[in-house]
């Protein structure tokens, strides 16, 4: 029976976890210990976020048989509600001991030693949880499953895309009430609400990462949060948000200016156009992502701006908790991963003048299609917008 909120069809599911399957099959490991939230929604439909501070995992045997979910007792509800994997086990906080429940359900699976995959790298596996659940598993090790893992979410079902245009109307809505409301006098902090309280009235589920928003000197802080400042005439304002439907997101990434700014600001503004624009010309099925950010940096070298652009080009999207929505694709020097249709990320030209308080960003969200790219939100190529 489907449960209530689940976002896909337990067919769907399926087909995910035996992708999984295959992926770590090849690599020789016979157990999966899941305990990234983001790979509990992708493969089990589990839809929490409390991993965080209440150990949660999907274990299933990579050669076949059922998935396992454990979750604490008071979140059962919750897996009632989203996802399709009917054993479910559950521990009471402190009085109970999830490592070696954890380590029971593997061994019934039949992990006797060789090789567990769990996602080292996700913040739902603090350091003491590790340690602990690799002494409840021994003889059998650990490795880290989180870029494998990950790599299987890259590439989008038309489902997802639907979801991910649902998220991008909603960041939509959030940009055009920020264009509406923005004007000299307000703090940050009000231009914020302004945007969070249009998606939320909208139907935004909850975003993974703060609004990201400084203006004036602020903006040389790449990753500013709303403050008490108060926004000036001229100030340029950088946004940074997602809208979100059913865990997915999709993030606005825009500046603007309250009013008119300096010849420097305008200048900067161009530097970082130009560089969005060689980047995303140079994105096509079959590219190498670091192909694409030598690209964006090419209008840069130029003008003897490289050291200025200090953020990755880009990244993928889709998919995410708290404290992060970014997904292991990285469009970036040193990755070699070769861009296919259907794959979502957000692009950013970013330039950082910290002595002379400048910071320009400008991009936003997009989806590579067998006809192209295509902007689903943000800002994009476009002239400095004064409102």
């Amino acid at each position: 029976m489907q449960a209530t909120f689940a976002a896909f069809t337990e067919s769907e599911h399926r087909q995910r976890l035996a992708r999984a399957r295959r992926a770590l099959a090849e690599q020789g490991i016979s157990i999966c210990v899941s305990v990234a939230p983001e790979h509990l929604y992708y493969l089990a439909g589990y839809d929490s976020w409390v991993s965080v501070n209440s150990p949660q995992a999907l274990i299933f045997a990579v050669n076949g048989g059922e998935a396992t979910l454990i979750a604490r007792d008071v979140d059962i509800a919750l897996i009632l509600e989203t996802s399709w994997v009917r054993d479910v086990r559950t521990y009471h906080l402190i009085a109970d001991d999830v490592t070696a429940l954890v380590a029971a359900v593997a061994r019934e699976k039949g992990l006797e030693g060789g090789l567990v995959a769990i996602e080292k790298q996700s913040y739902a596996l603090p350091l003491a949880l590790g340690e602990a659940l690799a002494q409840a598993l021994a003889p059998a090790r650990l490795v880290d499953a989180t870029t494998l893992l990950g790599a299987a979410r890259l590439v989008k079902s038309p489902a997802e895309m639907n979801y991910l245009r649902a998220a991008a109307r909603y960041a939509q809505i959030g940009l055009d009430a920020a264009r509406a409301k923005l004007k000299p006098g307000m703090t940050e902090i009000e231009l914020a609400a302004e945007i969070e309280g249009a998606m939320r009235r909208a139907g935004s589920d909850y975003w993974s990462i703060p609004t990201e928003l400084a203006s004036g000197p602020r903006c040389a802080g790449g990753h500013a949060t709303a403050r008490s400042r108060v926004i000036r005439s001229g100030d340029l304002v950088h946004l940074e948000f997602a809208g979100v439907e059913r865990r997915y997101h999709a993030t606005a990434v825009h500046s603007l200016a309250a009013g008119e700014p300096g010849k420097r600001v305008r200048d900067l503004y161009e530097f970082a156009r130009a560089s969005l624009a060689a980047g995303i010309a140079a994105i096509r099925p079959g590219v190498r992502v670091s192909e694409v950010e030598e690209a964006s940096l090419m209008p840069l070298r130029r003008v003897g701006l490289e050291k200025a652009a200090l953020m990755r080009f880009g990244y993928g999207i889709g998919i995410a908790y708290p404290p992060i929505w970014l997904e292991p694709l990285q469009i970036s020097r040193g990755f070699d991963t070769l861009l296919e249709p259907g794959m979502v990320f957000v692009l950013h030209a970013y330039l950082q003048l910290v002595e002379e308080g400048l910071g320009v960003i400008q991009g936003g969200t997009y989806a590579l299609t067998d006809s192209g790219v295509d902007m689903l939100v943000g800002g994009g190529d476009v002239p400095l917008e004064l409102v």
